[in-house]
């Protein structure tokens, strides 16, 4: 029988648990920071440009919930290891991470610089290893814990003029598998969610564009592009005691793309 705790909406019940968010002062990082903070958890916001995420806080305080601020470039390592340690100071705990922060250059291979190159992989995949290698120590000691990293279903399928960004995506797929089973028996989790395009500034000029907007929109079962608010389950979902039972693993956010 299922322990009475663990009945109905209380399986996704975050209160009490501490949450950073990286990236969140817009797009989908703002709102899964604020999806966190509506059911129940306090939310530490980080990104590179302070005012977004004063704002972002102020958001969250307004819903009830302790929210600090934090300004990090999650492509340096030292900022990783004080966003966490300053999280922890403040808050008490560290309970879930969600590595968000990322960037795009979308460019044909044979005109995508070296630095191009590099520079997405930094934020993407480095600056996720930093964050939740500094994340993951906070939870292993503690002994429990949840990481979510944002991936893209162009970790598993291709498009062109998407190398860097592709690449990066792939890579974190893998990087999530690695730390779960090095944290499995430690009683951190580490999960990511896989979106398919969503309207958000991010892909502003990819919607504007009308071929591009509706090849996409042709190629998604669903006939649309993502919302910014139909993340939101997902990312409860696996900061949740209703994932208890999962690790390493991808949950794919698409509207059927990849069900070709």
């Amino acid at each position: 029988m299922q322990r009475p705790e663990l009945r109905g909406v209380q399986l996704f019940d975050l209160t009490g648990r501490v949450a950073i968010v990286t990236g969140a002062g817009r797009g989908l990082g703002k709102t899964m920071a604020l999806a966190l903070a509506a059911a129940g958890a306090d939310v530490v916001v980080s990104s590179r440009t302070a005012a977004e995420i004063d704002s972002v806080r102020d958001d969250i305080r307004g819903l009830g919930r302790r929210s600090e601020a934090i300004a990090a470039d999650s492509t340096r390592e030292a900022d990783c290891e004080a966003l966490v340690a300053r999280a922890v100071e403040r808050l008490g705990r560290l309970d879930i991470l969600v590595n968000n922060a990322g960037t795009n250059v979308r460019k044909p291979v044979l005109e995508l610089s070296a630095e191009e190159y590099r520079g997405v992989l930094r934020t993407n995949l480095e600056g996720y290893f930093f964050c939740a290698r500094a994340a993951g120590g906070a939870m292993v000691r503690q002994g429990s814990g949840k990481v979510i990293n944002i991936s893209s279903i162009m970790g598993r399928v291709a498009l062109p003029g998407q190398a860097a960004y592709a690449s990066s995506k792939g890579a974190i797929e893998q990087l999530t598998k690695v730390m779960a089973l090095e944290w499995a028996a430690r009683g951190v989790q580490v999960n990511a969610v896989a979106p398919a395009y969503f309207e958000t500034e991010l892909t502003k000029p990819l919607f504007e564009d009308r071929e591009r907007r509706e090849f996409i929109e042709e190629r998604t079962p669903m006939g649309r592009w993502g919302q910014p608010h139909e993340l939101a389950g997902a990312v409860i979902f696996l900061a949740s005691d209703a994932s208890s039972f999962m690790t390493g693993h991808t949950l794919v956010v698409d509207g059927g793309w990849t069900a070709w």
